[in-house]
């Protein structure tokens, strides 16, 4: 059964959305493999900070099929179409990575460039799947975030006020 990976990010009512994913996340795809939240500064934008995630799962589902499924929770969450890239959002759920899928198909792009580009994609994934390697490079998701240029870096774990 094919294993997936999906950033969650949220800036808006974060506890609340960020918790309702979780939810629906687990009603779809079962067991869900959690890693810590992280704080972190909103990039390319001035707002809010967001808390950050990465969870993993296992499904039979088409990869298309998993995205579609993702845009609907974000819609359930408030999550607007019309938002720009780098703007407060209620919810943002990716499919960063679907076992060894290399995908380019407009907006579904598999692996997400953001996981070498941003810590708050990085730091969770080498978490949960440290040995794990990119499906491109070929490096373990724990060596990419040790190299990692964390000189101003502004993230760090925290321990939200709800549990899971």
């Amino acid at each position: 059964m094919p294993n997936g990976y999906i950033s969650i990010g949220s800036n808006i009512d974060k506890d609340k959305h960020i918790l309702a994913s979780l939810k629906a996340l687990e009603h779809h795809f079962g067991k869900l493999t959690i890693s810590s939240i992280y704080e972190s500064d909103a990039v390319g934008f001035t707002g809010d900070t967001f808390y950050n995630l990465v969870v993993g799962f296992k499904s039979e589902k088409d990869v298309h099929e998993v995205a579609h499924l993702l845009r609907q929770i974000e819609l359930d969450n408030g999550r607007t179409r019309n938002s720009q890239k780098f703007s407060a959002r209620t919810l943002d759920l990716d499919l960063i990575l679907y076992d060894g899928l290399i995908l380019n198909e407009g907006r579904l792009q598999i692996p997400r460039d953001e996981i070498e580009r941003y810590a708050f994609v990085l730091e969770p994934l080498a978490e949960i799947a440290p040995t794990l390697k990119h499906p491109v490079s070929q490096v373990s998701y724990a060596d990419l975030w040790e190299k990692f240029d964390k000189t101003n870096l502004k993230q760090k774990r925290i321990t939200p006020t709800w549990t899971y």
